[in-house]
This record gives C-alpha cells, sequence and structure tokens, in this order.
C-alpha cells in the first residue's frame, strides 16, 4: 500500500505532465489562452504557500496577499526601469527629480530575483518573530496578519512618487532572460511558469513530509507537548513563515510578468480572502489540492464572468458555501476518504501520522 507521501509523488507527476502537454493541447496552443492559464498557474503558487503555513502549521496568514504584493512590485520596478529612459514617467508627474536609492539596484535582474524572494521572507520574518516569540496562536495570527496587510497596502498607496500609488506601476518592459526577450504570450513563457510551478510544489511536498514537517504538524496539534520535547516552537513557526512568504513573492514575481503591470489591489484585503478560499477549496491539507483549488477556482471565475455577467459573484458565492458546508477539508477531503474507503476499516494515515509524534 502507498504511503501518503508516494500518493503525493504520483499526484504531483501527473500533474506535472498535465500541465506540459494536456493542457497547451486543449488550448489549441493558442497564445491568449496560454497566457490566462499562465496567470492561474501563478496563482497556484501562492494558494500551495498558504496551505505550507495554514495546513501544515495551522498557522492562518491573511496577510499573504502581502508578501505576494512585495514579489510583484519587486518584479515591476526591474521592468519599469527596463522601460524608462532613466527616470520613470510617474515620478516625473510627482516632482521626483533623481532616480529614488531604493530603485537603483533593480536595475539587476539578479537583485531583483533575489529581492522577490528573500524581501518578503524577511519582512514574513519580522513579524513572526513578533508574533511567535509572544506565543501568539488561532484567530490572533489570522487578525495580525490581516492588520499588518492593511497597513501594508496603504503605505504603498501614499508612497505615489516611489510606487505609482493607487494606479501601480503600468508601461513595462518585457523580460530579457540570459538573453531571451520573454514573450509572455508564448509557449517558452507557458512552460517557464508551469515549471515555477512544478518546482515550487515538489519543494511543498517534501517539506511537508519531511521531519520539519512531521514537527510542524505536532506543532499544529499540541505546541505545548511539543516544547515538552525540546523543540523552540517559535523557530520552526518563524521559518515556515518565511517559507511562505518567499514561495509568494515568487508568485508575485511570475505574475507581474503575464500581466505586464503591478497594482497595490494584490494587496487588498479581498485578494487575500481569495487566496484563502482557494486553498480551502482544494484543501490545506495538500499543497497540491491547494494549487489545483486556485486553478479551478479561477477557471470557474473567468467562465462564469463570461456566461453571466451580472450575477457570476452570487453564482461562485454559492458554489463556496456548499464546498464549506459538504466539503470542509476541499476536494482533498473527498479524494483522501474515497481513498480510505477503499482501503477498507483500518487506521488512516493522519492516524499512523499520529502515533509517531510522542518519538519526537
Amino acid at each position: 500500500m502507498l504511503s501518503k507521501f508516494q500518493y503525493d509523488l504520483v499526484a504531483l507527476v501527473i500533474f506535472a505532465l498535465v500541465v506540459a502537454f494536456g493542457v497547451p493541447a486543449v488550448m489549441n496552443y493558442d497564445g491568449f489562452e496560454l497566457n490566462t492559464f499562465a496567470r492561474y498557474l501563478a496563482l497556484a503558487i501562492v494558494s500551495m504557500a498558504l496551505a505550507l503555513s495554514w495546513g501544515t502549521a495551522g498557522l492562518l496568514n491573511l496577510g499573504q496577499a502581502a508578501t505576494f504584493g512585495m514579489g510583484s512590485y519587486a518584479m515591476a520596478m526591474h521592468l519599469k526601469l527596463r522601460a524608462s529612459d532613466g527616470l520613470p514617467d510617474f515620478m516625473g508627474w510627482n516632482n521626483v527629480e533623481t532616480l529614488p536609492w531604493m530603485w537603483v539596484p533593480f536595475e539587476s535582474l539578479a537583485f531583483t530575483l533575489l529581492a522577490g524572494l528573500l524581501v518578503p521572507a524577511f519582512i514574513g520574518g519580522l513579524i513572526a518573530i513578533f508574533m511567535f516569540r509572544a506565543r501568539v496562536a488561532g484567530v490572533f495570527v489570522a487578525i495580525i496578519t490581516l492588520a499588518f496587510l492593511v497597513a501594508f497596502q496603504l503605505l504603498f498607496i501614499n508612497q505615489q512618487g516611489l510606487t505609482g500609488g493607487q494606479n501601480g506601476l503600468t508601461g513595462l518592459a518585457q523580460m530579457s532572460l540570459f538573453g531571451w526577450s520573454v514573450d509572455t504570450y508564448s509557449m517558452g513563457f507557458y512552460y517557464l511558469v508551469a515549471g515555477c510551478l512544478v518546482v515550487a510544489m515538489a519543494i511543498g511536498v517534501y517539506l511537508t513530509h519531511c521531519k520539519f514537517g512531521l514537527i510542524l504538524r505536532a506543532i499544529r496539534e499540541d505546541a505545548d507537548r511539543a516544547r515538552f520535547f525540546g523543540y523552540n516552537v517559535a523557530s520552526y513557526q518563524t521559518l515556515i513563515f518565511c517559507i511562505s512568504a518567499a514561495l509568494a513573492g515568487w508568485a508575485g514575481m511570475l505574475y507581474t510578468m503575464v500581466l505586464e503591470f503591478a497594482s497595490p489591489t494584490y494587496m487588498g484585503v479581498s485578494f487575500s480572502l481569495a487566496i484563502v478560499i482557494w486553498c480551502a477549496v482544494g484543501g490545506r491539507e495538500s499543497v497540491i489540492a491547494a494549487a489545483f483549488g486556485a486553478i479551478v477556482v479561477n477557471m470557474l471565475e473567468g467562465r462564469l464572468s463570461d456566461v453571466f455577467v451580472e450575477g457570476w459573484h452570487l453564482i461562485l458565492g454559492v458554489i463556496f458555501v456548499l464546498v464549506v458546508m459538504f466539503m470542509p477539508r476541499g476536494i482533498y477531503g473527498l479524494l483522501s476518504d474515497g481513498v480510505q474507503k477503499l482501503r477498507g476499516p483500518g487506521r488512516s494515515q493522519d492516524q499512523r501520522d499520529g502515533e509517531t509524534l510522542p518519538n519526537l
């Protein structure tokens, strides 16, 4: 009988094959359709990033959109400088005469890629240290991260001369990667985003099934018990928060490349709650399911908005309510229960995992 880790590896391989070969064939290799699906794949990364902190460690981060936005703006700043002859246009409109010092390093692509990962991780780490050293837990983590999200969005909107304010950063150049001018409507770009998603999911699968993931699940179930066994709970929670933030920043960079602009709406409360919904629909217990949930929900949004121009929000809301009522563990829970029934009576994988916790 396959273990949960083996099931996840099989699911990851199937997912990768479908995304690599099935989706382009269904889309008839149409550039517009591939670009649209690449957007779904970028959003799938931020959904699985939330699953790492929420599903594995039990830390509901309602500020995930903030770290996503940091990655988005990092890439947008680099592409805006490539498109500008010296000073970006919006700075001239706001009487900024010289390029601010914080913009200068973003002329380098290498610095941009590192900043898109490390800055979200650093900011997420600062918030995590503040919370977890004080042993903040449960709903209070959600409240604090939500408050941070609102404050961070307002900061970006108010700094009109540095961030473009409410308008965000538009008029971006195409990225040049190792001499390749990235066409966001090409097959090459689609495979770039798909490859990033598969790599991110592989990292997530590994983290959830290694000893690190086992300790996080133990902390999720009983933090005091984990402390009794000698583990620094705050350090583990901070580390998974940083990893989740870095993955969200990675998703933000890809998303800016897909849409070719960055906006403070990416840091909004509604967007952050949408990430939670994607993760819940797919199933926060699995990073693969969370990514799948993001793709499914965003595809539904696109199709419903085309068919029901006025009432698609209502229809989507009804679907979410039904999912919460009848599938509280999401699509993953439904499939997991089905597999358990096929196995017949006996201990579930979660029960067997629980039996290993005293050996921590």
